[in-house]
Protein backbone atom coordinates (compact mmCIF):
# COMPACT_ATOMS: atom_id res chain seq x y z
CA UNK A 1 0.00 0.00 0.00
CA UNK A 2 1.60 3.12 -0.73
CA UNK A 3 0.10 6.65 -0.18
CA UNK A 4 0.44 10.33 -1.66
CA UNK A 5 1.17 13.27 0.56
CA UNK A 6 0.43 16.51 -0.37
CA UNK A 7 1.78 19.83 0.88
CA UNK A 8 1.15 22.99 -1.13
CA UNK A 9 2.58 22.05 -4.28
CA UNK A 10 5.04 19.56 -2.40
CA UNK A 11 4.05 15.72 -3.12
CA UNK A 12 5.39 12.59 -1.43
CA UNK A 13 5.31 9.01 -1.22
CA UNK A 14 5.15 6.39 1.21
CA UNK A 15 4.90 2.28 1.39
CA UNK A 16 3.03 1.65 4.38
CA UNK A 17 3.97 -1.18 6.33
CA UNK A 18 2.01 -4.38 7.25
CA UNK A 19 0.44 -2.94 10.73
CA UNK A 20 -2.89 -2.30 12.06
CA UNK A 21 -2.18 1.46 12.16
CA UNK A 22 -0.78 1.37 8.72
CA UNK A 23 -4.50 -0.79 7.69
CA UNK A 24 -6.66 2.26 9.66
CA UNK A 25 -5.33 4.98 8.00
CA UNK A 26 -5.26 3.75 4.47
CA UNK A 27 -9.00 2.66 5.31
CA UNK A 28 -9.40 6.65 6.39
CA UNK A 29 -8.21 8.17 3.35
CA UNK A 30 -8.49 10.82 1.95
CA UNK A 31 -7.53 13.17 4.41
CA UNK A 32 -6.93 17.00 4.38
CA UNK A 33 -5.81 19.05 7.52
CA UNK A 34 -3.43 21.99 8.48
CA UNK A 35 0.20 21.70 9.02
CA UNK A 36 2.20 22.04 12.02
CA UNK A 37 6.30 21.99 12.74
CA UNK A 38 7.99 20.78 15.55
CA UNK A 39 11.40 21.08 14.97
CA UNK A 40 12.38 18.68 11.83
CA UNK A 41 8.80 17.00 12.21
CA UNK A 42 5.71 17.98 9.99
CA UNK A 43 2.56 16.88 12.01
CA UNK A 44 -1.11 17.50 11.20
CA UNK A 45 -4.34 15.69 12.67
CA UNK A 46 -6.16 13.16 11.90
CA UNK A 47 -8.75 11.30 13.14
CA UNK A 48 -10.13 8.93 15.11
CA UNK A 49 -8.23 8.08 17.62
CA UNK A 50 -6.18 5.08 17.61
CA UNK A 51 -3.71 3.31 20.30
CA UNK A 52 -0.23 2.39 20.42
CA UNK A 53 0.40 -0.49 18.05
CA UNK A 54 2.64 -3.70 19.97
CA UNK A 55 5.08 -4.43 17.04
CA UNK A 56 5.24 -0.70 15.69
CA UNK A 57 5.34 1.67 18.41
CA UNK A 58 8.55 3.43 18.68
CA UNK A 59 9.85 6.35 21.23
CA UNK A 60 13.26 6.53 18.59
CA UNK A 61 12.59 7.02 14.93
CA UNK A 62 14.58 7.43 11.24
CA UNK A 63 14.43 10.34 9.07
CA UNK A 64 10.90 9.51 6.56
CA UNK A 65 9.56 7.44 9.17
CA UNK A 66 5.79 8.40 9.17
CA UNK A 67 4.46 7.62 12.54
CA UNK A 68 0.72 8.32 14.22
CA UNK A 69 0.67 10.32 17.28
CA UNK A 70 -1.88 8.89 19.52
CA UNK A 71 -1.84 11.80 21.77
CA UNK A 72 -2.61 14.31 19.11
CA UNK A 73 -4.06 12.34 17.44
CA UNK A 74 -1.36 13.47 14.12
CA UNK A 75 0.41 11.97 11.12
CA UNK A 76 4.14 12.61 11.86
CA UNK A 77 6.26 12.92 9.29
CA UNK A 78 10.16 12.69 10.27
CA UNK A 79 13.53 14.33 8.45
CA UNK A 80 14.99 15.40 11.34
CA UNK A 81 15.71 16.56 14.77
CA UNK A 82 12.81 17.37 16.61
CA UNK A 83 13.24 19.67 19.88
CA UNK A 84 13.52 16.19 22.33
CA UNK A 85 16.31 14.94 20.32
CA UNK A 86 19.79 14.19 21.52
CA UNK A 87 22.42 14.15 19.50
CA UNK A 88 22.24 10.88 16.66
CA UNK A 89 18.50 10.17 17.35
CA UNK A 90 15.16 11.89 16.42
CA UNK A 91 12.66 11.52 19.34
CA UNK A 92 9.15 12.32 19.50
CA UNK A 93 7.15 13.71 21.89
CA UNK A 94 5.91 10.62 23.69
CA UNK A 95 5.74 6.86 21.66
CA UNK A 96 4.73 6.74 17.61
CA UNK A 97 2.82 4.01 15.75
CA UNK A 98 5.63 3.81 12.90
CA UNK A 99 3.29 2.88 10.04
CA UNK A 100 5.17 3.83 6.76
CA UNK A 101 8.51 5.39 5.18
CA UNK A 102 8.68 8.36 3.00
CA UNK A 103 10.04 7.39 -0.48
CA UNK A 104 13.57 9.16 -1.49
CA UNK A 105 15.04 12.40 0.40
CA UNK A 106 12.67 13.02 3.38
CA UNK A 107 14.64 16.50 3.64
CA UNK A 108 12.86 18.04 0.88
CA UNK A 109 9.98 18.14 3.74
CA UNK A 110 12.21 20.94 4.98
CA UNK A 111 10.56 23.42 2.90
CA UNK A 112 6.86 22.80 4.66
CA UNK A 113 5.81 25.60 6.34
CA UNK A 114 3.35 26.22 9.47
CA UNK A 115 -0.05 26.27 8.44
CA UNK A 116 0.11 24.95 4.85
CA UNK A 117 -2.89 22.38 3.13
CA UNK A 118 -2.13 19.01 3.43
CA UNK A 119 -3.96 16.56 1.94
CA UNK A 120 -3.02 11.99 1.86
CA UNK A 121 -4.86 9.80 -0.44
CA UNK A 122 -4.27 6.66 -1.41
CA UNK A 123 -1.81 6.61 -3.94
CA UNK A 124 -3.08 5.52 -7.88
CA UNK A 125 -0.71 2.04 -8.11
CA UNK A 126 -1.46 1.74 -4.23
Amino acid sequence: MKIKITIGKLAVFAELNGSRTAKWIWNCLPVVSKTQLWGEEVYFNITPKIEIEKGCARDIVEPGDVAYWPQGPCMCLFFGMTPHSKPGEIKPASTVNVFGKIEGDPHILSTVKEGELVKVQRAAHG
